[in-house]
């Protein structure tokens, strides 16, 4: 589908797309940075002696904590100052401290480098939402939004492919040294090639007014039942997604006795190209159906969410790795489909003067809880079930994300029903 608006002449169709696909790029080495802890967990653990707990903190509340705490502030700056420079900032800490990661050789280095990764990815999102909603008009936000989605999917792809191989050629150190370097050269681009735009650009007869307070953005967010339901869901789907996509390398490692060059191949390829086109599906979809029932707008999500759910029940009973690695497909396809509608809904009803605030307030609950919260759980759980079942565990610790899946289906469908509703009314 061909983005295009007629508003405002001088930012050309060409460099409103260009901006996304740097904000896209953005997107993609942030979670390569983040999400290579996946593929790298059990090297590490085997390197660094560690329990699935000690994993679990490193790759989730540790890490969240601070990216999402430290968003808020950002956000706000964001709503204030220029975007484009605050992420510019943010992109060049977070990569030098993802390379730093490869020169640790203790625990406590780790963690304290993952946490600097932490501190440096909490300045790009919730700007990059504000620039995209900016740029877009509503009736093209959600596939706007989708398509800056991809860049998880090209992150996890990326990100897996470089540490599974890197870490077989050489070790995990290098991989992290290997994957963090080039953010360097993506923060040249977006502070030399893009050019902040104006607020309010694509909603030119909606007047800005001045940045609210945090708590005026809070109450604003939460008097919605749409967003109430929307930021609900996508938390949940974030715990399911994030305890996924960092203990599934994991556990066709240990489980299945693959390498972390072949797993990492596989998982690119289903989470990074079948993803990326789910996640663009979904987004497309929620503006086409959408535009005549608003409440497919949500109902996209709790669908795509419905299907994952007993595949997901079934990948991780089966003995063989080929069997898993099939049944994982359609969840890993589909796994990020509540992304770019869920940030379309939240930037297309608030005012737009707390966009970027909106987005931080979403994301940190949806970090806390989701990246902070979904991989610990599975660690400690691994580790609650290791005495009795041994590395089989893992296995049992992951039957909690289907169960979290289910509701986070019902929040998108309790979503849809409201915006449904609120259609009723404006039609009337």
């Amino acid at each position: 589908m061909s983005l295009t608006t007629t508003t405002h002449p001088f930012i050309s169709d060409a460099k409103r797309r260009y901006t996304l696909f740097i904000l896209v790029l953005v997107f993609t080495s942030s979670h390569v940075d983040r999400q290579i802890m996946g593929i790298l967990g059990q090297p590490i653990k085997e390197s660094l002696l560690l329990t699935d707990t000690q994993l679990g903190l490193l790759t989730g509340i540790m890490f969240a904590f601070f990216y999402a705490t430290l968003g808020m502030p950002m956000a706000m700056w964001a709503d204030r100052g220029n975007r484009r420079n605050i992420i510019t900032l943010s992109i060049t800490l977070w990569s030098g401290m993802t390379a730093l990661c490869g020169l640790t050789q203790t625990y406590l280095q780790l963690l304290l480098a993952r946490i600097g990764v932490g501190v440096g990815e909490a300045g790009s999102n919730p700007p990059s939402h504000s620039m995209i909603a900016d740029l877009y008009p509503p009736e093209q936000r959600a596939t706007a939004m989708a398509i800056f989605a991809m860049g998880i999917n090209a992150g996890i792809m990326l990100g897996f492919l470089i540490g599974g191989w890197v870490n077989e050629w050489l070790d995990w150190r290098w991989a992290f040294i290997i994957a963090g370097l080039p953010g360097l050269l993506i923060a040249l681009l977006v502070r030399f090639t893009i050019t902040e735009p104006p607020r309010g650009y694509s909603e030119p007869n909606v007047a800005v007014a001045q940045p609210p307070k945090f708590a005026v953005v809070l109450r604003t967010l939460f008097a919605s039942a749409v967003l109430r339901n929307v930021v609900s869901g996508g938390m949940l789907a974030a715990f399911a997604g994030y305890a996924a996509v960092i203990w599934v390398p994991v556990y066709f490692v240990r489980i299945h006795g693959l390498g972390t060059g072949e797993t990492g191949t596989y998982l690119a390829l289903i989470i990074g190209i079948g993803g990326a086109l789910g996640s663009f599906s979904a987004g497309w979809l929620a503006d086409r159906w959408g535009s005549r029932n608003h409440g497919w707008r949500a109902w996209v999500v709790a669908l795509a969410t419905l299907i994952t759910i007993p595949f997901l029940a079934l990948a991780f009973i089966q003995e063989s790795a080929t069997n898993t690695m099939w049944l994982y497909a359609i969840p890993a396809i589909l796994g990020t489909a509540y992304v770019g509608p869920g940030f379309a809904l939240i930037q297309s009803n608030v005012p737009l003067e707390m966009r970027s605030v909106a987005a931080a307030i979403n994301l940190f609950i949806t970090n806390i809880v989701g990246l902070g919260l979904g991989p610990l759980s599975v660690g400690i759980l691994s580790d609650w079930f290791e005495p009795t079942y041994g590395t089989d565990g893992l296995r049992y610790a992951l039957f909690l994300v289907p169960a979290i899946s289910v509701w986070s289906m019902l929040h998108y469908l309790r979503a849809g029903q409201h915006l449904r509703r609120l259609q009723s009314v404006q039609s009337a």
